[in-house]
């Protein structure tokens, strides 16, 4: 029995190695990667205009409801982004909640997996693509790592809100102009062990940086989670493997593009091209978007609250290694408790 569970094991970590720098076809990115950068660029460019450039997370955000959906159309793509913006939306709020505390370092980390449950648990019964809490535990996360007043609860609201408004209207808009419809996909009850695993994740891996003072330990958890979004045990292990080796290449093409400290606007405009490219890349190969998902996400902090680059940088490597690492290590951990009837059969996983 250990020997043929070795075997699988073995078979899965060859697939993995294989599957590192395979480039899938992606049929339609481009309407999607479009998308995605107009629905980033203009809330972006609006809260530079208004004069406030520390709202560009709830922006920011808000605008991430256009990444849902990618592959579904008219009715059924407008209600899983509905559904996908207002769960941005209260990440956010309830970011700005804890950020608002002055313990909330600690308490960020239980609050995040209760995020993470709670949102594995939405994606699962409406069957969101991308799957998972990565976004909400992301979004959440960001927000409550930065000091808040209570009163920005209903401006990260409004902010937020109307970005994620907006993409709904631009990720929907042919449709409307064609009048076309379908049904969107029914709400299903999914019972299984995927939240826990997602809580589990993000409180080893934001204790863990927590614990050993790294300055963004959301990122740990984000990395964390990232694997366990994939469908299957090989899947998520390339996915870790994307995580940690596309991050660290993604942190040279990072260095480039902050070290001549760009202007707001301009910061904008790299902001959504890069949105474009990686949701061009995304689907073919994960670890090759993320040389342009790493820069996006530092580019976009910096326009809310600049810090250091050297330290930023270091933070964002140790941070995404801890993490990545701890989701990889909870889908190797599986064939150990499915033996002990713990975790649910390997085609559920």
């Amino acid at each position: 029995m250990g020997r043929r569970t070795g075997r699988a094991t073995g078979g899965r970590l060859r697939v993995a190695l294989r599957d590192l720098l395979h480039l899938r076809a992606q049929p339609g990115a481009h309407r999607v990667a479009l998308r995605a950068g107009i629905s980033v660029l203009v809330p972006l460019l609006t809260v530079l205009a208004a004069g406030r450039p520390d709202w560009s997370l709830y922006a920011a955000f808000g605008a991430f409801t256009s990444l849902y959906g990618r592959n579904h159309v008219h009715l059924s793509r407008a209600a899983m982004q509905a559904s996908a913006g207002v769960a941005l939306t209260a990440s956010v709020i309830l970011g700005v909640l804890v950020g608002s505390l002055e313990s909330r370092t600690w308490i960020l980390v239980p609050v995040a997996a209760v995020v993470a449950a709670l949102g594995a648990v939405l994606a699962a019964a409406q069957d969101w693509h991308p799957p998972g809490p990565l976004f909400l535990v992301f979004g959440f996360g960001a927000v409550a790592s930065v000091p808040h007043p209570l009163a920005e609860v209903s401006t990260a609201a409004g902010v937020a809100g109307l970005s994620a408004l907006f993409a709904l209207l631009v990720g929907n808009v042919g449709s409307l102009l064609r009048r076309q419809r379908s049904r969107p996909a029914r709400l299903r009850h999914v019972w299984s062990w995927e939240p826990a695993r997602y809580a589990l994740a993000v409180l080893l891996a934001g204790g863990t940086a927590t614990a050993v003072g790294i300055g963004h330990p959301y990122w740990a958890m984000v990395a964390a989670v990232a694997p366990l979004s994939a469908r299957g045990v090989a899947a998520q292990l390339v996915r870790a493997g994307h995580r940690i080796i596309g991050t660290l290449l993604g942190l040279l093409t990072s260095a480039a593009l902050l070290a001549p400290a760009l202007s707001p606007v301009a910061t904008v405009l790299v902001v959504a091209a890069l949105q474009i490219v990686a949701e061009l890349l995304v689907g073919r190969n994960y670890g090759l978007a993320l040389l342009f998902i790493t820069p996006m996400a530092l580019l976009m902090g910096q326009l809310a609250a600049a810090r250091p680059v050297g330290s930023l940088l270091l933070d964002r490597g140790v941070e995404t290694v801890i993490g990545a690492g701890i989701g990889g290590a909870i889908v190797l951990c599986q064939p150990w408790l499915r033996r002990r009837g713990v975790a649910p059969p390997a085609e559920a996983t």
